[in-house]
């Protein structure tokens, strides 16, 4: 079978349609009805066309998803074809192809160097045994995964590659457009994981396709489903070409060092085409047949090298556990977001693929670095102190776009508790738990609402109890009185504004006498001279209600304050509260996984 020599240029098209279409995917897996955002697009359907997405969750769940059905096309042509996906298809082996091509142009600008460009080419594209290191990376997930801890999702390219533009890419767009009609996100570990996607891209300039030949393991996969494919690249074996001359030409711009020009590794082939249009007497072909220079099928990895890996990732899935799962020692920090199965089935499912993190309204959807262990590096959780408020009560977003269901879909009479979901009850994330060290009521009595003013659950989840107190250095010395305003001798002045409403003047000693209200008049204006100072009160002083005033005798300043606390068996855990405590450092306010509606070990007893 001959192929065109322009089918080079019409794989580059095709790289170039899904590099484009996985930046547009990404783009529009935001909220809103507009044509460029979320309704209407198939956001993950790059992801379900992952053969390894779709195995990895197999074995570590025995379950298939139905959305990842599109994955066996992907595996019936790479069994037929070979790994046309890699070569024409996957967005990450694209870009790594284009860096290592700006890389040899860099070179080649050099004056005098383009046969010297070339001789380092054809050395970097040579085929090594280290190539064989992807294949013990693809057993090692796979026997993690057997034994139910989902790792794939840390080097799959499309996870991977979602993840990356997800949390490093798309917040730089939005931040340049946000004057237009993004909101910028901000995601805590956006640094680390910029800093590996930067190395992948980075190591091109080492080797050219550098994580496809040695990292990869879909590329591990696809090589193996290679092995018995009946259509490969190869060398002819008539002589109506002549006889190959060796100038090794095909080796040059071989992108997946498989040496074509020899014995050809079949499974290292990227099907870039390349040799096709490299050799000067078209001796390489693409047809069903074996190549004339003899062939290998994998890139020297051994039995027991295979085993090796295996045994140490069937080992490694308990240890990925370490600090993540043990009910005693969980990180209270470790929120999830609605829908979310419990821990163990999440951490089963969970591709760390960004989806939920960029759909998120709120940006309160993190990656994890250490607060769910080893096992859940950069799977979502909530962070209430970032975004831009807590988890929305009438947003179901993460559930509806996760690939592998381990947040799920959710509709939002199950989230809010109605309808047919009356008798469960809401969707719980945690409970909320006031620390009275840092609360500005409690610790500063300083008066401060804002919690319960914004929480968002009717009735409400956080009620407080009125009290009041004197304050600090509040009491003086009565000199006289013009009805409503008095003048007062060692005042000092305070630290906060009298005149907000939230404190009131009465005579020192009442309240031990009556109650605890007795007497007050709230302060409305506060003036310091040098003479004394001045108080205007809402109403003039009345003997009747305790007021019996003389000069010389004591009053005292107290404040109003409104202590919060919390149900906890109406709090859904949202982090508004959280989110809007005025604390600038450690809140006042914090919520816990304690109550969460997903795990029955997680829940007090209230």
């Amino acid at each position: 079978m001959r192929i065109p020599l322009n089918i080079v240029t019409a794989r580059r098209i095709s790289q170039i349609f899904f590099v484009l279409l996985t930046l547009w995917l990404c783009a529009v897996a935001t909220l809103g009805a507009t044509f460029w955002r979320l309704s209407g697009w198939q956001v993950n359907f790059i992801l379900q066309l992952d053969p390894l997405t779709a195995l990895g969750t197999l074995l570590a769940t025995r379950t298939w998803y139905a959305q990842l059905l599109w994955a066996i096309p992907v595996i019936a042509l790479t069994a037929f074809l070979g790994r046309v996906f890699c070569g024409f298809a996957c967005p990450l082996g694209a870009l790594n192809q284009a860096v290592g091509w700006l890389a040899r142009r860099v070179t080649a600008k050099i004056p005098g160097a383009r046969a010297a460009a070339l001789r380092a080419r054809l050395a970097d594209n040579r085929h090594s045994p280290w190539q064989a290191a992807k294949y013990y990376v693809l057993a090692f997930l796979l026997a993690s995964a057997c034994f139910g801890s989902l790792q794939t999702g840390l080097l799959d390219p499309l996870p991977l590659l979602f993840r990356s533009l997800n949390m490093t890419v798309a917040p730089v767009v939005d931040a340049g457009f946000q004057a237009l009609f993004l909101k910028p996100r901000h995601y805590a570990s956006a640094w680390l994981l910029f800093t590996v996607f930067a190395a992948i891209l980075g190591l091109n300039f080492l080797r050219p396709r550098f994580f496809c030949r040695y990292v990869c393991p879909l590329g591990a996969l696809f090589g193996l489903l290679n092995r018995f494919a009946p259509w490969r690249m190869g060398k002819r074996d008539d002589a109506a070409h002549g006889e190959c001359g060796n100038c090794t030409l095909c080796d040059t711009y071989c992108e997946g060092a498989c040496s074509p020009s020899g014995a050809l590794v079949a499974s290292e082939c990227l099907m870039c085409m390349n040799c096709l249009d490299a050799c000067p007497k078209e001796r390489m072909t693409f047809a069903g047949r074996a190549s004339a220079g003899g062939e290998e099928h994998l890139p020297e990895p051994t039995r027991r090298g295979f085993l090796f890996a295996a045994l140490t990732g069937a080992l490694s899935a308990p240890l990925w556990t370490i600090g993540g799962l043990a009910e005693t020692g969980k990180n209270p920090l470790l929120i999830r977001p609605p829908g979310s199965l419990d821990e163990a089935r999440f951490l089963s499912r969970c591709l760390r693929c960004g989806q939920c993190m960029r759909v998120c309204p709120t940006n309160v959807i993190q990656p994890a670095l250490t607060e769910a262990g080893l096992e859940g590096l950069w799977t979502p959780v909530l962070n209430y102190r970032l975004g831009t408020s807590g988890c929305q009560v009438q947003c179901v977003a993460c559930g509806n776009v996760c690939p592998t269901a381990a947040i799920r879909p959710l509709t939002l009479d199950e989230k809010l508790g109605q309808g047919k979901f009356a008798a469960k009850g809401p969707v719980r994330l945690g409970t909320a738990f006031f620390d009275r060290s840092r609360c500005l009521p409690w610790a500063f009595e300083r008066p401060c609402l804002v919690c319960q003013e914004l929480c968002p659950v009717s009735p409400k989840a956080i009620y407080t109890r009125t009290i009041f107190e004197p304050i600090r250095f509040g009491q003086a010395d009565f000199v006289a009185a013009q009805g409503s305003r008095l003048s007062l001798a060692g005042l000092p002045r305070p630290t906060v504004n009298l005149g907000s409403g939230d404190y009131y003047l009465r005579p020192a000693g009442l309240s031990a006498m009556a109650s605890p209200e007795a007497g007050l008049r709230r302060i409305n204006a506060a003036i310091w001279a040098e003479q004394g100072q001045t108080l205007t009160l809402d109403a003039a002083p009345d003997a009747k209600q305790g007021w019996k005033l003389s000069p010389g005798s004591v009053v005292e300043v107290v404040v109003r304050l409104q202590k919060p606390y919390v149900d906890a068996a109406r709090c859904i855990g949202c982090g508004v509260c959280e989110h809007e405590c005025p604390i600038a450092g450690l809140r006042g306010v914090r919520v816990s996984f304690e109550n969460e509606s997903r795990s029955g070990p997680g829940r007090m007893l209230i």
